[in-house]
């Protein structure tokens, strides 16, 4: 029982932690019951140590209480992993100091206690990779003990208990020498997760919204020069202005402003970024590369072409949250409001035309951004939308992302955004409990930060079982708020939507099915399919889409007419 429970655990750690009751309570129990039978290490003496009868009572209780409080177990287990290292190291370090002990038996209990000690505090700092470890560590140890037990049973013998003669030469240093492997071991971690953390964006205190914000949304409250990432024959700012949240209410969103140096009254392309994250450090203007981060790799094309960009970071990206991920309302809202605070930004000489340009999870932005313009802020000279790889068809989307190669990730930050956003939405009816702890850290790493490298083992971790799913997103309530932040057909300016034909995450059927839609309701469209592109080389400068994406917004500052209806064509 001990070797086919260790290796169901081995093998499938997330199944394993999702179904805690039995498993992991079942491995517990019977670690228990494997202490009692001898399956520890040969002990001093013919009777079983007092430290040992006690050791087997708590495997079995605490087995016993996974299988009586499972959800709360899933929930606690990497704290109450961290809490058992702290005391463990802690008593390991007090045992350096006993009378009678060589000096060799303190050097290794003192090294093991700081190793201990420093794998807490890690497993208190990562506690979806702990989950992980846990699993394959203890379904490993159930499959040691399980096969030495057998290898006794077969040979018709026990693990003897004897007098241990004192331990000399090589014997007598190995516990020293596995204690400063484990000491390596921890300082070696502890260095990594030093790495991964340093390099994560900080919030500052210029997104922090004072106290006399004003309530109309579009008005600027502070800007300041910015440039990191900016060209030398460019100027730029970043911005911190007002505008509303998804219920409606007055809130702060943060931005980037780039002109070029020279010149005046410049046409403005508003864009929306693809994704970077969820959490509030993930705005694209606190990345070290603040506009390649979100997929802008034209900005040199549009500062040559005598235009400004604006681009906001949206709501709760930099700004509390929670960040409107892949919903629609609010993240038009932010970028129509960027556009109009960036006009009381006097030094920016910025012009009256706009044209919207979004990729990916900003395409479905520019989308709503569109078809929003003319109730919201209608003053504003919307000239055009460029839509690209859009994250349109949302239903469509989130059925493929299974699929994906680290769909997982994209589909934390879904949830988290739902959940966050929408109170029908919930963790416990469209995640599966041993995912839950996973789904919630992976949502709080930025893709362009170092410790994203986590949500990557993270992802390796549920390879074997990838669905995170309890239930389908596209059904109950999270179903029907997809559909809610489906783009409307209510554009009025020309649209062009790129897409391409090798895209792996917005896959080209969905697409073509919002793109039908949009026709059978009257919506002019210029829908432009790129052969061989995957999602991201669809904007990279090399992309077939860049000379036409600045042909195209040019003839829209020009006011050349558009062909009406829908076309579509292969490029």
């Amino acid at each position: 029982m001990s070797i086919i429970v260790g290796a169901v655990i081995l093998t499938r750690p997330t199944t394993s932690l999702g179904v805690l009751a039995i498993l992991i309570g079942v491995g517990l129990i019977l670690s228990g019951i494997l202490e009692l039978a001898g399956g520890g290490e040969p002990d001093d003496g013919e009777r079983m140590p007092r430290w040992r009868l006690v050791t087997a009572i708590l495997w079995i209780a605490a087995g016993v209480f996974v299988l009586v409080f499972p959800g709360l177990t899933v929930r606690t287990v990497a704290a109450v992993v961290a809490v058992a290292l702290l005391v463990n190291g802690a008593l390991s370090l007090l045992a350096a100091f006993r009378r009678g002990a060589t000096w060799d038996a303190r050097a290794s209990a003192a090294l093991l206690g700081v190793a201990g000690i420093v794998f807490g505090l890690l497993a208190l700092l990562w506690p979806d990779i702990t989950l992980l470890v846990v699993a394959v560590v203890f379904g490993a140890r159930l499959i040691i003990v399980g096969l030495l037990l057998t290898w006794h049973a077969l040979r018709g013998t026990a693990p003897e208990r004897r007098p241990a003669a004192e331990p000399r030469g090589v014997r007598r240093w190995a516990r020293t020498i596995a204690a400063v492997v484990a000491v390596l071991l921890a300082v070696g971690a502890a260095s990594l997760s030093a790495t991964l953390r340093g390099g994560s964006p900080v919030v500052d205190e210029f997104y922090a919204a004072p106290r006399d914000v004003p309530d109309e949304p579009g008005r600027l409250v502070r800007a300041e020069p910015f440039e990191r990432g900016v060209p030398d024959d460019a100027v730029g700012w970043r911005i911190l202005y007002t505008t509303t949240d998804h219920a409606g209410d007055p809130a702060v969103a943060s931005g980037l402003v780039v002109v070029p140096a020279e010149g005046e009254d410049f046409p403005v392309i508003d864009w929306t970024h693809g994704t970077t994250g969820f959490a509030e450090p993930c705005a694209p203007s606190l990345a070290e590369e603040p506009f390649e981060s979100g997929a802008l790799f034209l900005l040199p094309d549009i500062l040559d072409n005598g235009w400004a960009l604006v681009a906001t970071d949206y709501l709760g990206l930099g700004t509390p949250g929670p960040h409107p991920y892949l919903i629609g309302r609010p993240s038009a809202h932010a970028a129509l409001d960027a556009r109009r605070a960036a006009s009381e930004l006097e030094e920016a000489k910025l012009g009256e035309q706009t044209v919207v340009w979004g990729h990916s999870q900003g395409g479905g932005a520019a989308l709503w951004t569109g078809a929003l313009a003319d109730a919201y802020a209608p003053e504003l000279d919307l000239a055009g939308v460029a839509a690209l790889a859009p994250a349109s068809n949302l239903t469509g989307l989130i059925e493929n992302l299974p699929n994906v190669t680290g769909g997982s990730i994209f589909e934390a930050f879904v949830i988290a955004a739902y959940t966050g956003i929408y109170p029908d939405v919930t963790y416990r009816e469209y995640v599966r409990p041993g995912a839950e702890v996973t789904v919630r850290q992976m949502a709080e790493r930025c893709l362009a930060e170092p410790s994203s490298f986590v949500s990557v083992l993270d992802v390796l971790g549920l390879s074997r079982d990838p669905d995170i799913r309890a239930a389908d997103p596209t059904t109950g309530p999270f179903g029907e708020r997809l559909e809610e932040n489906t783009p409307p057909p209510t554009i009025s300016a020309p649209l062009l939507l790129g897409q391409g034909a090798a895209d792996q995450l917005v896959v080209r059927p969905a697409q073509d099915a919002y793109v039908e839609d949009l026709c059978a309701a009257g919506q002019q469209v210029d829908y432009r399919v790129y052969e061989g592109r995957d999602h991201v080389p669809l904007v990279e400068p090399d992309s077939p889409l860049v000379p036409e994406l600045i042909e195209w917004t040019a003839a829209r500052f020009a006011g050349d007419p558009v062909e009406p209806g829908c076309v579509t064509s292969e490029r």
